[in-house]
Order: C-alpha cells, then structure tokens, then sequence
C-alpha cells in the first residue's frame, strides 16, 4: 500500500506575535510547526503502514523552503520519504491552487492508495483542501474520520464524527481521508529517528516538475486577515436598587434608541 500524509508547516500560535496588527502569528520568520492536526494523518498513516506490510508512507508538503522542517519532523515519526513543493508563483496560493498542486503531486508519485490529511490547518481553517483533492483526482472522500475500521483490497471502512454521534462507512481506494484527533495520540520520535530525519535528503518540486505552467496556479482569491478597526468604549455605571437601576437603564436605552 502507498499512502501520502499531507503536512502543512504552520505558525506556532503558542508564542503569538508582539505585533498583532493583521494577526501576524510571527508570519515572518517566526517560529513554526507541523500543522497539529496532521499530526494524526502522520500517526493513522504509519499505523496502517505497520499492519500492512510492504507499505510505504510520503509526506507530501506545499510551502517554503524552511518548510523541510515540518517534514523532516514526519520522518522522524516514521514517514519513510518526503517531498516538498516550493515555488515563489505559489506565495499567494489560495485553497484551490493549493489542491491542483498537491493533486499534480500525488500522480507524480504515482499510484497511490490512500491520502490521508488533517481536518484543516490551524492557519486558514477552511478545511477545504482534502475535498478538492478527492475532486481533482476524481478519489472517494471519506471526512471527519475517528477511525479506520479496515482496509481491504480495493476498500476502507472506517468512522466519521459527525454531529449526531459516529457513523461508519465503506468506500473504494484509492481515497481521500481527513482525520480528527479522536483518531490516535501522536507518538513521540526517538532521539535516533531525529538524528537520522535532520539528514534526510528531501527534494523540492517546482510547479515546472509537475506538469504545470504559471498560468495553472493564479489564486482565484485573494485574502488577508486582519483584526477589526479599533474604538473607544464608555462605561456608564448605573446605581441605586434595582428598580430604579432598571428604569434608569430603560431611559439610558431609549435615549440611545437601542429599544
């Protein structure tokens, strides 16, 4: 079985940044993470990897280069090899562009069974991404997932959160999952893993290598995050018992024509 992780290296909101204008989580050379829900894709990936054996686990990243961090932590987990993607046409890549460049990648690696990934990024939350995917390479999706059941020739069952409770599904490989956290605990890498990922050669694919021109990855969205514009309140405290507190508030309300 030859299963892709995708792994998203994100900002570490634990040390938000000094600066919040714009909600600049430290955007900027900051410190950064392997997105924290992936690491249960990295976790259910190496678990099928270790009851089926022959099998191999990619962890497949789009972002900077310094994003080889990311995977070389997915290597320390126990990811046998790693891809990253960097382009600078890809610095305003927005979710769809994202998904045809990850798409492009998988068939790159060719003959995939299964692509597992996170519920969504802490960064973008849009959980979109693992969707276009599945759509892209025309795969089964399967979101949501708590646990996977079985994976047999040609087919996985496994079981979705959803809001009424837990629901169990089948469908055909290859396929598109994206985990939730009930899913696993992420293990810890041993210190020799770790020194063998921070040698791991991981290579890096342009959008050229993929098969795709610039004018493939042009976002049709373009966004940025920013905090609302900043105003000054007024507190106006209100005393006495409480029915003359309640018709003074009233009358204060009424002036203001809130009621």
């Amino acid at each position: 079985m030859k299963i892709v992780v995708l792994v998203k290296q994100t900002p570490d909101t634990a040390k938000l940044s000094k600066r919040m204008d714009g909600l600049q989580l430290s955007a900027d050379g900051g410190p950064r993470i392997v997105n924290p829900w992936d690491e249960y894709a990295i976790e259910a990936g190496l678990v099928l990897a270790e009851k089926n054996k022959g099998s191999k686990v990619t962890a497949l990243c789009l972002g900077k280069p310094e994003a080889t961090e990311a995977l070389k932590r997915a290597i320390a987990m126990g990811a046998n090899d790693a891809v990253l993607i960097s382009d600078s046409v890809l610095a305003q890549a927005d979710s769809l562009v994202t998904a045809k460049v990850l798409a492009a990648a998988i068939k790159k690696i060719g003959e995939v069974d299964l692509v597992l990934a996170g519920r969504s990024s802490i960064d973008g939350n849009n959980a979109a991404t693992a969707v276009q995917i599945a759509a892209l390479l025309d795969m089964s999706m399967l979101s949501y997932v708590a646990s996977i059941e079985a994976v047999e020739e040609g087919s996985i069952t496994a079981v979705r959160a959803v809001e009424a409770g837990r629901e169990t599904v089948s469908d055909n490989l290859p396929a598109v999952i994206s985990v939730v956290r009930e899913i696993n605990e992420p293990r810890y890498p041993s210190f020799m893993k770790i020194r063998k990922a921070t040698k791991a050669k991981i290579p890096i694919w342009g959008v050229a290598d993929l098969g795709l021109s610039d004018g493939d990855v042009v976002p049709q969205v373009l966004w940025e995050m920013a905090l609302p514009p900043s105003r000054n309140a007024k507190i106006d405290l209100i005393n006495g018992t409480p029915v003359e507190a309640a018709k003074l508030l009233a009358d204060k309300l009424m002036s203001e024509k809130v009621i």
